[in-house]
């Protein structure tokens, strides 16, 4: 049977690839896990690296001595490139070019370097070009997704080639020490956005150009400066309408963070810009764009780490509150939400529907290094892998209503070093109704083991005093409520409840006392004791009562003044004649608190 991705009918399952030191194999997705006929199993520890094309239909690894290229659809082998030590494979969007990279080396004698960056011509198996790519960070160079522009950064310019005609540029980006780029997702017009460190008190700055308007003043789209940043991420939404800027600084100078400090930046095409104002402080984790393109979700602050949703405004739509995560991850369609807690954290996860902010499952998965959705929307993979971590590597598949569907746990003597799902091309799977109760699953749920804290002897046979070195803050909808005004800041809503608390313990404390307990008016000589330090929750109330109290004080000196002899004078005589007028007024106030 040949696999067919383009079919009417309902479309395959995903494969799964699986790379590790038992050599290189793949495992039908969903519901069989049975291993799959289309890629005979590579046996051997040589296989360096593997990816599928965007679409799925063409899959490229290396074994250590050939790059090998195959068509998932009918099995059959298309080329075969003597590359022994390459190391990176990427397909262009459409399948026409296959890039590869191996380490950067020298000639014998030392002149010029060796082009590694190769690009080969899919349909024929031809070099197209080759080029020299000293770093292997950001090695692959970038194309629009009609292939009509490919980009790559060339010693601080960006050139453009079209329609991968790659024997020369057909434009530049020129701009002093041109760091990163990311070219938009998306048809035409292409954007493309462009980093620029700061140095010599200069700030570093962002900016967003539509190809291939690069000269003049104003041919920025939009521009974004700031001094905290020695390294930024650049995130483009789907639509390419926006970009999210995370500016991070190595070093923290306040000493607050051990990971340095982040800024999340907003900027758009249309030319606005803002800091995405975060209301915890500490390390930025995780931002994400949802599929939607109209919303994003910012993972932050100090450990019980926040989640936020946040609208086009920058304003927070939804607040998931504090708990143990550093990664989120949107469901291909938008409609779920996975907050993770990985890497030094126990491995909770928290699936969210998004379009009703309603809890769907909280599974575990322990000592996870990899997580990824299926694109089908519904399944996980979550995998533990060397080198990240050499003992008990695997993986598992989920539903994400929090049920194990599969389980693979490599042998002790071998490792797992690449999971990956055979991708498909948006649309090819439709979005399903949201589903809370848990799928049945033939794989027993293992109860994650709850480590009881640690008690020294003296206290182990006292009962246990429940302390929490963190307070914990629930989920809240931020948006507005139809005919409510805009939601009060954390600080308004504190000062809010004080006041009302004291307003309660007021009227508490007079509903005490009975009528014949009633206090009698305290004497002129004595106003002090008569000034109430209450507070009401209104302004102008507040106002009121502390310029009379102030008056009360002043006459006060005035009359200590008259007791030690002191002449006083006419207009002082007359203030303390209005001292009684005063106090009635003050009281009435009070009162009326």
């Amino acid at each position: 049977m040949s696999f067919s991705f383009r079919d009417k009918m309902a479309p395959s399952t995903p494969l799964l690839t699986v790379r590790g030191s038992e050599g290189l194999y793949m495992v039908n997705g969903p519901p069989h896990f049975t291993e799959s006929t289309v890629f005979p199993r590579e046996s051997g520890k040589n296989c360096k690296t593997c990816t599928f094309s965007k679409d799925g239909t063409l899959f490229a690894w290396g074994n250590g001595e050939k790059i090998n290229v195959i068509s998932v659809t009918n099995k059959g082998q298309l080329h075969s490139f003597d590359l022994p030590k390459a190391v990176c494979l990427e397909f262009s969007p459409k399948n026409t070019v296959l890039a590869t990279w191996q380490p950067y080396t020298t000639s014998k004698d030392d002149t010029a370097g060796i082009p590694n960056l190769q690009l080969y011509d899919v349909k024929t198996g031809t070099c197209l070009k080759s080029f020299i790519q000293k770093k292997m960070q950001n090695w692959c160079p970038s194309w629009s997704e009609d292939e009509t522009l490919c980009a790559r950064n060339v010693n601080n310019e960006v050139h453009f080639f079209e329609n991968n005609n790659f024997n020369t540029f057909a434009n530049k980006l020129h701009l002093k020490k041109i760091n990163d780029f990311v070219l938009s997702p998306g048809p035409q017009p292409y954007k493309v956005a462009v980093y620029v460190p700061g140095s010599k008190g200069a700030p570093s700055f962002v900016r967003l150009y539509q190809y291939p308007n690069f000269d003049g003043p104003h041919a920025a789209l939009a521009n974004k400066s700031f001094f905290k940043a020695d390294k930024v991420t650049m995130l483009w939404n789907k639509k390419a309408t926006a970009v999210l800027v995370i500016a991070s600084t190595d070093v923290d100078k306040t000493g607050a963070s051990y990971y340095g400090e982040q800024t999340l930046h907003y900027i758009a095409t249309n030319g606005e810009s803002a800091v995405v104002q975060l209301p915890k402080n500490g390390p930025i984790y995780d931002v994400v764009w949802n599929s939607s393109s109209t919303e994003f979700c910012a993972v932050y602050g100090f450990m019980p780490a926040k989640a936020t949703i946040f609208n086009l405004k920058c304003d927070p739509v939804f607040d998931f509150g504090t708990g143990p995560r550093n990664a989120a991850y949107y469901s291909p369609h938008g409609h779920i939400l996975v907050l993770a807690g990985f890497g030094n954290l126990r491995g909770q996860m928290e699936v969210w529907d998004v379009k009703n902010y309603k809890l769907i499952s909280k599974p575990v998965a322990s000592d996870s290094t990899y997580f990824a959705w299926c694109p089908d929307g519904e399944h996980i993979l979550t995998a533990t892998c060397a080198p990240r971590l050499r003992v008990n590597n695997g993986y598992k598949i989920w539903h994400y209503t929090g049920s194990v569907l599969h389980k693979y746990d490599v042998p002790s003597n071998a490792e797992l070093w690449q999971v990956s799902w055979q991708p498909f091309l948006d649309g090819i799977f439709p979005e399903k109704a949201i589903t809370y109760q848990a799928v049945p699953s033939d794989v027993p749920s293992e109860e994650p083991k709850v480590a009881t804290a640690y008690r020294p002897p003296a206290l182990r046979n006292k009962p246990v005093t429940n302390s929490k070195l963190h307070e914990e803050e629930p989920p809240q909808n931020m948006k507005p409520q139809p005919g409510n005004e805009k939601p009060l800041s954390k600080t308004a809503l504190k000062n809010q409840r004080k006041h009302e608390a004291k307003k309660a313990a007021k009227q508490e404390a007079r509903s005490d006392k009975s009528p014949d307990m009633a206090p009698t008016p305290a004497p002129q000589s004595t106003p002090r004791n008569t000034i109430s330090q209450s507070t009401s929750g209104d302004p102008e109330i507040d106002k009121k009562i502390k310029n009379l109290k102030k008056k009360l004080k002043a006459i006060e000196q005035l009359k200590e003044q008259a007791a030690t002899g002191k002449q006083l004078e006419k207009n002082q005589l007359e203030k303390i004649q209005k001292e009684k007028t005063l106090l009635q007024e003050l009281e009435d106030l009070e009162l009326g608190i």
